[in-house]
């Protein structure tokens, strides 16, 4: 005897009505940055920050917010001969991601304000990033975020840190240290690096580069480059490194090495690191291999080729050697890399 299994009938929709599309998933939040100003606020380390992490206009994607914020709110005295109105008090570095402290005149001995201490070991407590830019590392040090670590400020103000705050490692010549959760540079100007260098790791290369282009300044300086402590004796253009810096810039796919520099600079190459490290820091090879790093993060971020190709692009020779370079710089693959800021890409 036969069977048959009862059919259970498919739901229709009811009369007059569609289905309701599924909704696109929400743009992330901005990252919210606050910096934390007082009077007499320094403008030059104030307004690099808020270049760095402002709008930048339709051409490039909205990544950032920016706030001011000061222990009481209200007009603050600025060194360039005018007050600023700052509507926020400490209460916004209970938002921030990222709570920044753009430099100070900090007389010395003062302490700082026990309030502003405690607001910024709060907002490190439940996980923002705390950058001190230039005298900003003197809140950092008093907050204890520093107690133990290297830091940077101002190499006029390096001796006065160290003697201050005798637990904090104060290196007196380099741009920037970063340590991830908190990170401090030397002067204003070495704060548009730092701050180009914590967009580079919140974004990618590629994003960094794109707003370091709308400022019409360097992507990329290492933290490492020395600061001039005194002004470097004047000497004929030819002493420059700019036009071999270029040169090289161009020619990254190129096997060059430290003789062919020295060739293209007129000089020996004994010479030449000796320049390569009075002015930058670092070796001939090391900043060489540090552009051909950051050059194959933008086209990992920004093309789909082959990590062979991207190899050979940027003169690394083969993906064997391009991931083992890459490993060493940025602890990670090629290959993760991509996938980590693809998403970045795509939004963009």
């Amino acid at each position: 005897m036969g069977y048959f299994r009862a059919m259970t009938p498919r739901p229709q929709p009811k009369p007059g009505k569609l289905p309701v599309p599924s909704k696109p998933p929400a743009p992330p939040e901005p990252h919210r940055v606050v910096a934390l100003v007082r009077s007499p606020q320094p403008v030059f380390p104030l307004a690099c920050a808020s270049e760095v992490f402002g709008d930048h206009g339709p051409a490039v994607p909205v990544r950032y917010a920016f706030e001011v914020c000061a222990e009481a709110p209200g007009a603050v005295r600025t060194d360039a001969g005018y007050d600023m109105l700052v509507t926020a008090g400490l209460e916004a570095l209970e938002r921030a991601d990222t709570v920044l402290v753009p430099g100070g005149r900090w007389p010395a001995g003062e302490e700082v304000p026990s309030a502003v201490v405690a607001a910024v070991r709060r907002a490190h407590g439940r996980g923002a990033r705390i950058v001190g830019v230039c005298a900003g590392a003197f809140v950092l040090a008093a907050a204890g975020l520093l107690d133990g670590r290297r830091a940077a400020t101002h190499w006029e103000r390096a001796a006065e840190l160290a003697s201050r705050f005798p637990r904090v490692r104060v290196d007196p010549a380099v741009l920037y240290v970063d340590h991830g959760d908190v990170a401090t540079s030397a002067g204003a100007a070495a704060g548009v690096d730092l701050c180009l260098h914590l967009v580079s790791a919140d974004q990618g290369a590629a994003y960094a580069t794109r707003v370091a282009r709308r400022m019409v300044t360097p992507p990329h300086r290492e933290g490492c480059q020395l600061q001039y402590a005194e002004p470097p004796a004047a000497g004929p253009v030819s002493d420059s490194l700019a036009p071999l810096l270029d040169w090289l810039g161009e020619r990254l796919e190129q096997p060059v090495g430290v003789a062919g520099m020295a060739a293209r600079a007129g000089v020996s190459p004994r010479t030449l690191t000796r320049r390569f490290g009075e002015q930058l820091g670092i070796s001939p090879g090391r900043w060489l291999l540090d552009r051909r790093i950051a050059a194959a993060r933008a086209l990992l971020e920004e093309t789909d080729l082959p990590v062979e190709t991207v190899a050979h692009r940027v003169g690394l020779s083969s993906a064997v050697n391009l991931r083992r370079r890459f490993h060493e710089a940025l602890h990670t693959t090629p290959a993760a890399y991509r996938r980590a800021f693809r998403a970045e890409r795509d939004r963009a």
